[in-house]
């Protein structure tokens, strides 16, 4: 009879923690999405093999850049979290941007691009750091005149777009860029599964993050597949963080002229997070602990305790997904038409 009890027992307590985990896994599937194992297509720019190759090589050309230094993987490079690794990036004549590179992985699941939105896509954002000052220091025709400078790219450029008859533009530049980077998705992570019905592939303490995760409000801002990128927030909602992590940033009311949108920006996606110190726009924090911390005050105006920091901490350590495997292209040779290197 002893034994009966004591297995009864156990098996109520195993059927509590099962409800417990489901009901987690419940609230999660209403609020965040899996990312899927395919990349997305993009309306208007359809993806094709050698479009795509083209758009990865033309990531990695550093030529697009006046300098000849200063490639898309420069500041968002695949080999680490889609990002530099610097506060902010660092750019043509070793000029300081900025603002903090935020990560190209999942970026095509983004409701517009930039910490202010200014980019509606990819293909958009694109043409911006090629023609930034600070970034590539390029223009539009400059980079055209690069590009038509070397018969491999005109070959390739045809390919991608054969229904043009001068398919060496600034737009088509951008187009096959887009395509490339919209492969560059990072499904798979151990939330993923747990996501997909999976209630072991999150541990206790991990389960325990999610829970603390979506009770604090922390998923209002950062829900979703992506979790983030689908909206814009004001940095400070309760409490502004201090001058030297705003940076005298106001956020996107540089874009709209709208009052409503100071100090204003868009959720950076939380997706593989623990890759991509340092932290919000300024880059000014390095630990995640910390800027999990601080969104506590901030955003919610509430302390995050060091117990619920570890456990929410732990939880988005869980959302690292399966990295794109990016091999390196070999580039077109330059020729004597290309331009040369100017570095100041």
């Amino acid at each position: 009879m002893k034994k009966v009890l004591v297995g009864l027992a156990l098996f109520f307590a195993a059927s509590g923690m099962a409800q417990a985990e489901n009901s987690v896994m419940q609230e999660a599937r209403g609020t965040f999405e899996a990312i899927p194992h395919e990349a997305p297509a993009i309306e208007g720019n359809p993806a094709t093999e050698v479009k795509v190759e083209l758009g990865k090589m033309l990531y990695f050309e550093p030529r697009l850049s006046k300098s000849g230094l200063v490639s898309c993987n420069f500041c968002h490079n695949v080999g680490m979290g889609g990002d530099d690794f610097q506060e902010t990036s660092t750019g043509h004549g070793w000029q300081k941007g900025p603002r903090n590179a935020p990560t190209v992985f999942n970026s095509v699941y983004n409701m517009a691009q930039f910490w202010d939105g200014r980019a509606k896509d990819l293909k958009e954002q694109a043409k911006g750091p090629v023609q930034a000052s600070v970034e590539m220091n390029n223009t539009p025709e400059g980079a055209v005149k690069t590009l038509k400078s070397m018969p491999g790219y005109v070959e390739k450029f045809s390919e991608a777009f054969p229904k043009e008859t001068d398919p060496v533009t600034f737009d088509n530049m951008a187009a096959a860029i887009e395509v490339f980077e919209a492969t560059l998705i990072t499904p798979d992570s151990r939330f993923d599964q747990f996501l997909r019905g999976d209630a072991k592939a999150l541990n206790e303490e991990e389960q325990k993050g999610l829970a603390v995760f979506m009770e604090k409000g922390c998923a209002d801002c950062h829900g979703g597949m992506n979790m983030g990128g689908e909206d814009y927030f004001a940095f400070g909602v309760v409490e502004r963080p201090a001058e030297d992590i705003m940076l005298g940033d106001k956020g996107r009311i540089k874009v709209t002229a709208e009052a409503s949108d100071e100090y204003v920006f868009k959720a950076p996606t939380l997706r593989n997070v623990e890759l991509t110190p340092p932290y919000f726009h300024s880059g000014k924090v390095w630990s995640l602990t910390d800027a999990v911390k601080l969104m506590g005050t901030a955003q919610l105006g509430t302390e995050i305790s060091e117990a619920e920091g570890a456990l929410i901490v732990s939880f988005l350590k869980a959302t690292t997904g399966k990295l794109p495997d990016v091999v390196y292209p070999i580039l077109p040779a330059s020729t004597d038409e290309t331009p040369r290197p100017v570095l100041d």
